[in-house]
């Protein structure tokens, strides 16, 4: 019977100046590690002043029967920076799980059993080892009073910020699931001490599942060297970057976890784009949704009884979206369709995505000859206040969704929004400005709806400062290739009548 193939297991020794530990934590690894897994020992000696990379290979020598690798930077590369190269030797060697251990012995190898099982069975993509978990085991190990009080203090700002639960942010001793670590960008995390901090965050974003184990530990000489104030100052920078990341406000590419949407969520509980475009849309009125994606809208709208078609670059995951579907990339359509049949399109924050928007309403301008369907455009006001003042901090940066999504490929401004219509031929009934998306961040409650209130009292006073959203009502003009069309076409009419 052929022997069942061996999970494959990686244990990762970062190491700095260890040379007097090394040796000790290479000997308390289980001897049973050795003979369940397929495993690898990887030490990679992160610009030692001392004999840390001798040490290790005087081991290798005398333990040959045990599979270890001895890596050397040949200039640091930083807590973080030593750990991407372990995660990527991880990656392109085929391993399953990584686990790392400290060279300095402040983790204890004699739990690598315990932290890598549940990453094996698939139930966690990462599991802590932590110190807080049992009471008294960190001051038990010999962290100072005064880190240890740091690290809880840090740890429960770090919940709140991010709305979890771990009892420890800021243990090292670690193991990931090495699929889960191709899925997340911890390449652009950062070289320093917060890299830990920062592929929670990514795990987090990926909804990936954390699970923590207690530990005791020794707390060794390499964590002097980590500088309190910074750390604690970078770690919560980044917890409350993520919020600002997730909210638009400001982009780090290292929280850009999942990949982009061309779907959007609807924001029907409040005053909004999507409010707006619905309440001015008549009941049993035939309607394009331009750009309407899965056909969110269009199914708010089949409740008043209209008949809606779509048109989209994407493949409809429900054929019943829309009553008619069109798909074709909005940058290169030609509507070869009828549309002057349309009491309503909408044009719902699309106009800022095209290559073109000028040749596109040209285009659409003249397949409505002489029909003038009311049009329901939307679109960011780049003019918002909150971007008028990042400006002048000298912060402009694209986001994945918000005012700057990095799809944008044009930006506009009320004045510069009705300039563009005007030009394209195009009346102008209506503009009117739309609050932020408040409840989206907080939640649709009575903070949601009083921020949406204030928002639309400040646009009441000052529309170009405080819209978040630009909102106007136009009709195409007929073109006038048309006109001479129907001018000669009634012309004939009348001419034909006389003669009677």
């Amino acid at each position: 019977m052929q022997e069942k193939s061996k999970k494959r297991l990686l244990i990762f020794i970062v190491a700095q100046n260890a040379e007097e530990k090394i040796e000790g934590v290479l000997n308390r690894i289980p001897e049973n590690i050795f003979e369940i897994y397929d495993y690898e020992i990887l030490i990679i000696d992160n610009f030692s002043k001392d004999k840390t990379f001798e040490k290790a290979h005087d081991f290798k020598n005398l333990n040959q029967d045990i599979n270890l690798k001895v890596l050397f930077n040949p200039s640091s590369q930083g807590y973080g920076g030593n750990q991407k190269l372990g995660y990527e030797y991880a990656i392109q060697n085929g391993f399953e799980v990584i686990v790392v251990l400290h060279g300095d012995g402040q983790y204890p190898p004699e739990m690598l059993e315990e932290i890598i099982s549940p990453v094996f069975s698939k139930k966690y993509e990462a599991v802590f080892g932590s110190r807080m978990l049992v009471k008294g085991n960190a001051r038990k190990g010999g962290m100072p009073f005064l880190r240890y009080q740091g690290n809880k203090l840090l740890t429960r700002f770090q919940n709140f910020l991010l709305g979890t639960g771990l009892t420890e942010f800021h243990s090292g001793f670690r193991a990931y699931s090495v699929n889960t670590l191709k899925e997340i960008p911890f390449k652009r995390n950062s070289n320093d001490f917060h890299f830990d901090t920062q592929i929670i965050i990514q795990l987090l974003l990926a909804r990936k599942k954390i699970k923590e184990i207690p530990i005791t530990t020794y707390y060794g000489e390499e964590i002097y060297r980590v500088n309190a104030i910074n750390y604690a100052w970078n770690v919560l920078k980044d917890s409350i970057g993520v919020h600002l990341h997730n909210l638009s406000i400001f982009y780090k590419r290292e929280f850009d976890v999942t990949p982009p949407s061309e779907e959007y969520q609807l924001k029907l509980d409040y005053l909004s784009s999507h409010t707006l475009a619905i309440d001015n849309t008549e009941k049993n009125s035939k309607v394009l949704d331009i750009g309407g994606g899965q056909g969110r809208i269009a199914h708010e709208l089949r409740k008043k009884s209209c008949f809606v078609a779509g048109i989209d670059r994407c493949n409809l995951e429900n054929p019943d979206g829309y009553d008619l579907f069109y798909q074709e990339d909005l940058d290169f359509t030609s509507f070869d369709f009828d549309l002057s049949e349309f009491d309503t399109i909408l044009m719902l924050d699309i106009i800022e995505h095209l290559a073109d928007p000028e040749g596109f309403l040209d285009k659409l301008r003249e397949k409505a000859r002489l029909n003038q369907p009311k049009i329901i455009v939307t679109s960011p006001n780049i003019a918002f206040i909150v971007l008028r003042i990042q400006l002048l901090f000298g912060q402009f940066n694209y986001g994945k969704q918000g005012i700057l999504d990095k799809t944008h490929k044009r930006l506009f401004n009320f004045r510069t929004m009705k300039t563009i219509f005007r030009q394209c031929g195009y009346t102008i009934e209506k503009v009117r400005g739309i609050p932020a998306p408040f409840p989206k961040a907080v939640g649709v409650n009575w903070l949601g709806k009083s921020m949406i209130a204030i928002n639309r009292f400040l646009i009441f006073l000052n529309k170009s400062l405080f819209s978040y959203q630009i909102y106007m009502e136009v009709k195409p003009t007929p073109i006038i290739e048309i006109l001479l069309e129907y001018s000669v076409s009634e012309s004939k009419k009348r001419k034909d009548g006389l003669k009677l």
